[in-house]
């Protein structure tokens, strides 16, 4: 029987905007590679101030981006979210549904879908501005046992752990139904913010997903120490050290899997693409050596477009490139 997968996150329409030079992120105060929470008011004006920069517009949220590359590797996967009951509603379980991945949509009839804002420098590093609009209404009451039902993994974005008791129900009822839980830390703020709760609901996970910062936040170290220092909380504990690849530790053992050059455009979603790569290696059985390749993969290909959709003539580029790792 093949392996399932269900990821559960902020649903939100990713506006990426590609940035000249960084001074727009000074003058906003938005501190590069962070992920600013702001309110509806915020958020319009932003938009308003970036609105002759080249964008694009996509569905995403960190779990969402994961949702999409365990599914277009051929895993069947679950998303489960909150949307407003408006355009960008509709818009986004459309396109959930077009990309194979089914989906447990909740909606506030209150609310506007959520809107995250992703501010690309030069360099490709983004930083989010983030309008949770309905995202954050997803509540305890939405979560039970039975969404999580035959999915050997549970993927959960770091970014939901400002509601710890949404975020201890998810861990929970995952668990309760079988699954394996994975973490992603989302962002080293985040991170900073939820420190000493994260360690505790974070012990004795199965996976955590970090990229340096992440982890230097989480344990206050550098990257091959802080590995070490997250394989106390989980089972698998993956940092992810940029084009240098990525650091795994199971057992006591640790991995390095290298990168190859990329043509890095914008790193928006990559760390959630190689968390899909990596899960997707996972439900197919492969070792970890080959499910950090699948993730570096995933993620080296994101990189080279804008934004964290990729085509299928891309997708078919990926599924080459894994069929000779």
């Amino acid at each position: 029987m093949q392996k399932k997968v269900a990821c559960i996150g902020n649903a939100l329409v990713d506006k990426v905007c590609m940035l000249q030079s960084d001074n727009l992120l000074c003058e906003q105060n938005l501190p590069k590679g962070s992920m600013q929470l702001i309110d509806e008011k915020e958020s319009k004006r932003l938009q308003a101030f970036t609105q002759e920069l080249k964008s694009t517009l996509a569905t995403g949220g960190s779990a969402a981006n994961t949702a999409s590359g365990t599914a277009n590797m051929g895993i069947e996967t679950t998303y489960i979210g909150m949307v407003g009951d408006d355009e960008l509603g509709d818009f986004y379980i459309q396109d959930m549904q077009q990309n194979n991945i089914s989906t447990c949509i909740f909606r506030n009839s209150d609310m506007q879908t959520g809107l995250a804002l992703a501010l690309v420098s030069p360099d490709g590093e983004r930083t989010f501005a983030t309008n949770l609009g309905a995202a954050i209404t997803l509540s305890v009451d939405n979560i039970g046992q039975s969404l999580f039902e035959g999915c050997e993994y549970l993927h959960i974005e770091g970014y939901l752990i400002s509601n710890h008791d949404l975020f201890e129900k998810i861990i929970t009822c995952g668990r309760q139904a079988g699954c394996k839980i994975s973490i992603d830390l989302a962002s080293y703020n985040v991170v900073e913010e939820n420190l000493d709760y994260l360690k505790r609901v974070c012990k004795g996970v199965h996976i955590i997903f970090a990229n340096e910062e992440e982890a230097k936040a989480f344990s206050g170290k550098e990257a091959e120490e802080a590995l070490e220092y997250i394989a106390q909380y989980a089972d698998i504990a993956v940092v992810k050290v940029g084009a240098k690849g990525s650091l795994i530790s199971s057992q006591g053992k640790v991995v390095k899997v290298g990168e190859t050059f990329r043509n890095k455009i914008d790193t928006t979603g990559a760390g959630d693409l190689y968390a899909g790569g990596f899960l997707a290696g996972l439900c197919m059985d492969k070792d970890l050596s080959i499910c950090g390749k699948m993730g570096s993969v995933l993620a080296g290909n994101v990189i080279e477009v804008m934004g964290t959709k990729m085509d299928c003539e891309r997708w078919n580029k990926i599924k080459t490139e894994i069929a000779s790792l």
